[in-house]
């Protein structure tokens, strides 16, 4: 029986029409497509670009109400509300993603971070804290532990705080030791203000054996000996301050001062303070020699000699102060003057913000950084 290539003629016209019709049906239905959802994705894009958040959240609002299951669109969306500072709204739209089945792995840790920080951003610690624990083990890790140490500093928690650094100087993330150490200095002070004298002592050993090249335990030790009637041991440690972190002796020089006088032992204080002295002048320094000279008219120099070293008004005040003008009203409107004028210099200031106190601080109040105090007096900078 012969093959009739008859129905082959007819057959393909009719082929060739249904796949025309169905090229067709595609392009109608990608062109429905990108008339959608893209077209709104691009047009919030626009608006983001030319900083016109407000128009680029209803943009956004319209693509994902197009296209519901596209996780970007909300991620976009979830971001613009809390650069918005609409906290409620960004948890909203992040709890959405989170409760989806479909979402893959890396897009529910994704997820799990953006609404840790909506969480942090809106101030809401406990919720924050709880999201950013969920986030171990996964590529969020890293930038979940700093949000974590970053809330319990806040929050004044340092138990939790040397967890987390030692979790992170164990990780390799660099050492953490001189912050653990300023942990267990707030403990230690939290354990002195509570009258647990004993507990304040053995965490301040603890933290200089941790970190013994760092000034704030050895003082913090000092201190806490001289006040417990241990002012030989008081000296001790003040010594090994000036060999392991002499930048700190501004910082001593007062106690060092007292300590020397209480414990009889001034003229081995006072070498070692001008020895110090000579290789880094201070204010500070000066007037812990200052008081150990037994000589007022040696003592007065110091003042002379620094101010030949470099200009000082706080030197001068203090040089004035002691000295017998022929007119003491005039004596007296001077001082006032230069005591007023003075009083910004013997500040001291933060190296990262700026932040200026009377006091020195471990962790600036504005900034939150730590060891960002210079030692040294604004005028000495």
């Amino acid at each position: 029986m012969e093959f009739d290539f008859t129905w082959v003629l007819l057959g393909l016209p009719i082929f060739f029409t249904l796949g025309w019709l169905a090229s067709r049906l595609d392009l109608r239905q990608l062109r429905i497509e990108n008339r959608q959802a893209p077209k709104a994705y691009f047009k919030g894009l626009n608006f983001l670009l030319n900083e016109q958040q407000d128009q680029a959240i209803d943009a956004f609002i319209e693509a994902v109400q197009n296209d519901p299951d596209t996780s970007e669109l909300h991620f976009a969306l979830g971001n613009l509300f809390r650069r918005r500072g609409e906290y409620e709204r960004a948890v909203r739209v992040h709890e959405h993603l989170m409760s989806r089945g479909d979402l893959t792995q890396p897009e529910r840790d994704r997820a799990q971070h953006a609404l840790a920080l909506d969480f942090l951003k809106a101030g809401l610690l406990d919720r924050a804290e709880m999201a950013l624990r969920r986030l171990e083990g996964t590529p969020f890790e890293e930038e979940a532990r700093l949000a974590l140490l970053s809330i319990y500093e806040r929050s004044r928690d340092w138990a939790n705080a040397t967890e987390i650094a030692a979790r992170m100087g164990g990780a390799s993330h660099g050492s953490f030791s001189t912050r653990q150490a300023h942990y267990l200095c707030e403990q230690a002070s939290a354990a002195a203000a509570a009258g647990d004298s004993s507990m304040a002592l053995a965490t301040l050993h603890q933290a200089a054996a941790m970190a013994p090249d760092a000034a704030r335990p050895l003082l913090d030790l000092a201190k806490q000996q001289n006040q417990l009637g241990q002012p030989r041991d008081a000296l001790q440690t003040l010594l090994k301050l000036e060999k392991m972190a002499p930048q700190g002796l501004p910082l001593a020089a007062g106690l060092l001062a007292n300590i020397a006088l209480s414990s009889g032992q001034p003229d081995t204080v006072l070498a070692l303070l001008k020895a110090s002295y000579a290789q880094m002048p201070s204010i500070d320094l000066i007037e812990a020699i200052v008081k150990l000279e037994n000589d007022p008219g040696a003592a007065r120099q110091w003042y002379m000699q620094h101010l030949e070293r470099q200009s000082s008004l706080i030197a001068a005040g203090k040089w004035i102060a002691g000295e017998k003008l022929d007119n003491a009203q005039h004596q007296a409107l001077v001082q006032r003057a230069l005591d007023q004028a003075t009083k910004p210099l013997m500040r001291y200031r933060c190296a990262a913000c700026g932040f200026e106190a009377t006091q020195h601080f471990w962790h600036c109040p504005g900034c939150q950084a730590w060891d960002s105090y210079p030692t040294r007096r604004i005028e000495e900078l």
